[in-house]
């Protein structure tokens, strides 16, 4: 008669056996099976539970942890039958994972006993009356419970708990909540003397105060009566390890390239660009490079930094080699450099001699330290422009004239420029508005002036300005009208229309003047301008 029980546990051996031959006849790489796995993982994580068990089957060669982690589903989803041949599996492949033990022994418990006494027993046996079925089935179900709990308590190996954590799973499976489960089982049998002493030991082996609900069970007992089931929080399943799914990930080995050094201001560019001069003593008489050979348009030097505004124009730095493709009426030229067309300026660019290798003019140099006012405009001024019928246009004044500028300071950095601000401003006043018409942060700044009766230049601060302000002078300062309109060719230039008043700052030498009008400080030819007399201003 109980014969019954050890041929269904014989087929479900059976089944284990053949499942695993199934598995591992198939072939699978390792990272497709990390892969879906990781996947699978973050199903659960976002509650997609479906999807997280389609991905788990798909794998085809599944290991105890994978299996478990399908049993784990199927347990959750009711779904007996399944939980029970995947628990199966996992055992089969690790003969000693507890954890896997207990959970088949909760699937038994909660299997439903009608049910499963149909599917399974009704085919062996003509049942009788309803008490019949009742006592069959507990010994088929609870039987197979207890064994299971009684199994994971010995692979327990005298241990308190085991730590799956290193494993992947953020469990800790206690041997109190392993022999609490057994009680339970055992009392399902109607075995109350067994099941309090599964409990008592359960008492002895616990080692957290938030197992008390050991001593309502054994209150529970003592009336006969049934309590809870321990189970494990639904969602938690072995994991991947993350060094493993890292690897998954394409890395960037080599990185990006940063520019360390250049004799180019203010480099960051670290892709490809053709070849560009950079040393001194260049040979007379150098090779041909080939890349300028093979590039479309005609080679030209950047001598100023520009900063696009639109995104039709190309942002190119001071030293960059350039291929102009065509030039507009506007004095805007199409160019091609680092394999981006757009638009530059083309008063921004000169000729390269693709011979030598050289500008056709030299560059002009910074400041030094303790220089004076930089030299002069190394290029020839315009030629005077000629009016209609080759006549002079005529010499028509302008009557605002009037209104003093203030106190003009003029400043010596790369290039000599020129700001007005009333006499008497503290120090930080003139630091902002010097920083501002530099476009230089203030504090990469130092301020000095030639203090008298020192050789050297003294550092501006605050408690200097009285002095400073002290050494300012009243002059007169002329002013020209222009005979012709003036149009920048480099960016120290200044722009002005026939008729402007312009006022002189400086002579830079018999060519070219140093002036201001419109708010605007430049350089200009002296020929383009005639002085107005009885115009003077002191400042």
């Amino acid at each position: 008669m109980w014969s019954l029980p050890l041929s269904i546990s014989k087929n479900r051996a059976f089944r284990s056996r053949l499942h695993c031959l199934t598995v591992f006849g198939c072939s699978m790489s390792f990272v497709n099976t990390l892969r879906l796995w990781d996947e699978a993982v973050a199903y659960v994580e976002q509650r997609d539970l479906d999807s997280a068990l389609r991905t788990f089957l798909n794998i085809e060669e599944k290991s105890s942890k994978i299996t478990y982690n399908i049993g784990c589903l199927y347990l959750n989803n009711s779904e007996w039958d399944e939980a029970e041949k995947a628990f199966d599996s996992s055992i089969g492949k690790d003969g000693h994972l507890a954890v896997a033990f207990f959970q088949r022994g909760v699937t038994f418990f909660k299997m439903d006993k009608y049910n499963y006494h149909f599917t399974e027993v009704k085919k062996y046996l003509t049942l009788g009356s309803g008490p019949l079925r009742n006592v069959l089935h507990p010994f088929c179900r609870f039987e197979e419970s207890v064994l299971d709990f009684q199994q994971a308590f010995k692979e327990l190996r005298g241990n308190q708990l085991i730590d799956y954590t290193p494993l992947g799973l953020r469990y800790k499976l206690y041997a109190c909540e392993v022999l609490y489960n057994c009680g339970l089982a055992q009392a399902q049998l109607g075995r109350w003397e067994k099941a309090q002493e599964n409990l008592l030991s359960a008492l002895n082996l616990r080692t957290d105060p938030k197992f008390g609900h050991i001593d309502h069970a054994l209150d529970a007992i003592l009336k006969q009566k049934l309590f809870p089931l321990a189970e494990i929080k639904p969602g938690l399943l072995f994991k991947p390890k993350k060094n493993y799914v890292a690897e998954l990930e394409k890395k960037d080995y080599l990185g990006k390239a940063k520019v360390v050094a250049s004799v180019v201001p203010a480099d960051e560019f670290s892709g490809f660009a053709p070849l560009q001069p950079q040393i001194d003593n260049v040979p007379s008489t150098p090779k041909v490079p080939e890349v300028l050979r093979a590039l479309e348009g005609e080679p030209h030097t950047v001598l100023y930094e520009f900063v696009p505004e639109t995104k039709e124009e190309l942002a190119v730095l001071p030293g960059n080699i350039v291929f102009v493709l065509q030039k507009g009426s506007d004095n805007w030229a199409s160019v091609v450099f680092n394999e981006k067309r757009g638009l530059v300026p083309y008063n921004f660019l000169e000729p390269l001699d693709v011979g030598t290798m050289t500008s056709k003019q030299a560059q002009v140099e910074p400041l030094k330290e303790h220089a004076d006012i930089p030299a002069p405009p190394r290029r020839a001024p315009p030629s005077r422009p000629v009016g209609l019928n080759g006549q002079n246009p005529s010499n028509t004044e302008t009557t605002n004239t009037s209104g003093s500028l203030g106190c003009i300071v003029k400043v010596h950095f790369q290039f000599t420029i020129a700001i007005t601000i009333a006499q008497g401003r503290p120090y930080g006043d003139m630091l902002r508005m010097i920083s501002s018409k530099l476009s230089v942060p203030a504090s990469a700044l130092t301020l000095r002036y030639a203090k008298e009766g020192l050789n050297e230049r003294v550092m501006i601060e605050d408690c200097e300005m009285e002095a400073v302000w002290k050494t300012c002078k009243n002059v007169h300062l002329e002013k020209v009208m222009a005979l012709y309109s003036y149009e920048p060719s480099t960016p120290e230039d200044l722009e002005f229309e026939e008729g402007t008043i312009i006022t002189i700052l400086s002579k830079v030498n018999e060519e070219w003047l140093e002036g201001q009008c419109d708010g605007k400080i430049g350089i200009f030819p002296s020929s383009f301008v005639k002085p107005l007399q009885g115009h003077q201003n002191s400042h």
